[in-house]
């Protein structure tokens, strides 16, 4: 049981960076807040709700926050002077940069002889688009988009990804305080620097890199930990044993602290194809007809005079800096396909396989296709067949769109046949997309294409969904609100209630939909805290994923598990305004529950939710349950949050798999016990 705590300090008044300054009590757009102060209350005061403007930095579209547009367009411009002048170039800038123009580049394709492979990291510089001068990039053998690899089902390949980087860091970055001004577009949808220095502590990094393969079932030697990067002149070695079904996987950089910025060198993605005898025997489109579309977004410097430089830009906006520097993960002005700002496709008058990859830092996307009159296509001609980690049972139609939260892929047929000669576009749908909300351009011949394909009724016929029993191991893994500090990640076991009033820092009361009322403690927050997950090779276990996050709009969480394919198997809604933060004896800040959160109901998951996944994703104020049987190699893995700043910033934990012998053996199992408590 744990101990009656000590009566936490309300949390104290803190300033948001939401024009040209420091906001404080009462000051325009109604924003600027205060808590009383009381030392030695009887019971911690919530924290005060964060600002909308704030909010709406986080992720809620300005759309849904009425009353921060209003006083913000009440209150007139923020940004005066110089400052002006030049957002209002760069928003220019933005909007002057034609789409269409350049073909969309299709990833040569590699595969291993007689087992083996070398990848090779390089410095090259590549055209974004043709009306931009070349860009410094390191990539994975030279393009934006690494090479795309195959491999066959149950054949083992050796790939030595070597570093072969030189020259200074090619990503210039820079903090600018959040500003908002109604008549120009949002700061992280305008390129350039906006007045501030490039970051001297990024640009002295050097080129530290470790690939993840994004979906492999492969031992912990060869998942990619993100402590165990290389330096030039060395390579990293991985045994992949491609002992799974047909999927579309992804190999990414995870070198620990600065994924978030590695990726946008160049080392973002590159596509991995396994193949095995069920996905052949469906002649899906293939050859030419079968195309990855990898999708993120980028930022670009500007010159004094508001020209294009080149050079892609990591701009963070600083949305708070009082008691903590919070900044806003990156979303940008430019999507990208295959490593081109708004390319075009030509493609024949029929079926097409794309291979869709959300590879971005933080932006989510709702992809449809759209003709010249805006009109979506029928769900007869856009179907999706598979997800991250295979093909699903059947053909899904898309009738709604098909989300991407970062890391997600979505395997997709799409039929061009009676769309001959005409211009298609490959859009988000969701709120504030960027600059623009299109992605790139179909280009339909105007001929028949020779051949003819009927999609399949049944797809992966080999599919079982995941039913774990109910004594299956359950792990809870919870995700905090940006307020009063960053994100925080907590693994939970449970516990019995605290004596005393609550809050009481890192403990979470859950109602469910029966009324039972369970405890929850927090047992590990940083990737540095020990192991307390370890599982027992081949279990079938439920994982839990909560997000206390209030507001419905923010952006949702991507959750990923290494080494290990699983299903979703609900969604829940509760209320979480019972979750708050208080001000810690000694400094610092708690977070828990004053009262138990309430379940509210349940949600739909989507078909591909229910296939073979390996992200999924945790909107606000929603718990989900995954099943998952860990019946790949054992190792030390991770979980984590797939935004990558999330994950940069230790929203990252390490769990192991172990053989259920060896685990029984453990100093704190069974007869070696010696009386201690198992930790988890």
């Amino acid at each position: 049981m744990s101990p009656s705590p000590k009566p936490p300090h309300p949390v104290a008044r803190r300033g948001f960076l939401i024009g040209a300054g420091l906001v404080s009590t009462g000051a325009a757009l109604g924003t600027g807040l205060a808590l009383p102060g009381g030392a030695g209350r009887a019971v911690a005061a919530p924290a005060p709700p964060r600002p909308d403007l704030m909010t709406a930095a986080l992720g809620t579209p300005l759309d849904d926050l009425p009353d921060a547009l209003r006083e913000a367009r009440e209150a007139g411009p923020r940004l005066t002077g110089q400052a002006a002048k030049s957002a209002a170039r760069a928003a220019e800038a933005a909007r002057t940069l034609t789409p269409f123009l350049d073909p969309l580049p299709v990833p040569r394709v590699l595969s291993g002889r007689k087992g083996e492979l070398t990848v090779t990291m390089r410095p090259a510089r590549v055209r974004l688009h043709r009306s931009l001068p070349h860009t410094r990039l390191w990539t994975y053998e030279g393009t934006h988009v690494g090479p795309t690899i195959e491999a066959r089902r149950g054949s083992r390949l050796r790939i030595a990804w070597e570093n072969d980087l030189s020259g200074a860091y090619p990503l210039p970055a820079v903090r600018v305080p959040f500003a908002y001004d109604p008549e120009l577009p949002l700061m992280w949808d305008r390129p350039g620097r906006e007045g501030s220095t490039p970051r001297a502590d990024v640009a002295a990094l050097p080129p530290w890199t470790v690939v993840h393969l994004h979906g492999a079932v492969t031992g912990g030697g060869n998942d990619g930990w993100a402590e165990n990067a290389v330096l030039p002149g060395s390579a990293q070695l991985a045994e992949y044993p491609n002992d799974q079904p047909a999927a579309g996987l992804w190999y990414h950089d995870h070198a620990m602290h600065i994924t978030h910025l590695n990726v946008m060198t160049g080392l973002g993605a590159g596509t991995y194809l396994i193949r095995d005898e069920e996905e052949k025997r469906l002649r899906l489109p293939a050859g030419d007809r079968e195309i990855p579309l990898v999708i993120y977004d980028r930022n670009l410097d500007l010159d004094a005079d508001g020209a294009f430089t080149g050079d892609l830009l990591y701009k963070g906006i600083v949305v708070a800096n009082d008691p903590y520097e919070l900044v806003r993960p990156f979303t940008g002005p430019f999507n990208l396909v295959n490593g081109v700002i708004w390319p075009h496709l030509d493609v024949d008058a029929g079926w097409y396989r794309f291979r869709a990859l959300n590879a971005a830092n933080n932006r989510p996307y709702l992809l449809k296709i759209l003709d010249e009159s805006g009109t979506e296509l029928p769900p007869t001609a856009f179907l999706l067949i598979g997800t991250d980690s295979g093909l699903l049972p059947r053909p899904d139609p898309v009738t709604a769109g098909v989300p991407l939260t970062p890391g997600e892929r979505a395997d997709l047929l799409v039929d061009f046949t009676a769309l001959r000669g005409r211009r298609l576009r490959l859009v988000n749908a969701l709120p504030e997309p960027g600059a623009r909300p299109d992605l790139m351009e179909f280009r339909v011949a105007s001929r028949a294409a020779p051949g003819s394909f009927v999609p399949p009724k049944q797809l992966a016929t080999s599919f079982k969904p995941v039913e774990p029993p109910a004594t299956a191991p359950e792990r809870l893994v919870v995700v905090t609100p940006v307020y009063p500090k960053d994100p925080e990640l907590w693994e939970m076991e449970e516990t019995d209630p605290p004596e005393g009033p609550l809050p009481v820092d890192g403990i979470v009361q859950i109602e469910d939909e029966h009324g039972t009322v369970r405890t929850f403690r927090r047992i590990a927050a940083t990737f540095d805290d020990p192991v307390r997950f370890t599982v027992a090779a081949g279990a079938t276990e439920r994982w839990r994923f909560l997000s206390l996050e209030k507001s419905p709009g923010a952006f949702p969480h991507p959750m990923h598990l290494h080494a290990v394919a699983f299903q979703g198997l609900s969604r829940e809604v509760y209320d979480v305004s019972s979750f708050t933060a208080f001000e810690l004896d000694g400094g610092g800040y708690g977070m828990g529950t004053t009262t138990p959160i309430r379940h509210l109901r349940h949600a739909p998951l989507t078909a591909a939710e229910k296939g073979p996944k390996d992200v999924i994703s945790l909107a606000p104020a929603q718990l989900i349950t995954v099943g998952a049987t860990f019946e790949g190699p054992p190792g030390r893995f991770m979980h984590h949050c797939h935004v990558y700043e999330h994950e940069d910033m230790m929203m990252m934990r390490p769990f192991v798999v172990q053989p259920k012998a060896v685990m029984s053996l453990a100093p704190h199992h069974g007869h070696r016990s010696h009386g201690r408590k198992s930790a988890g």
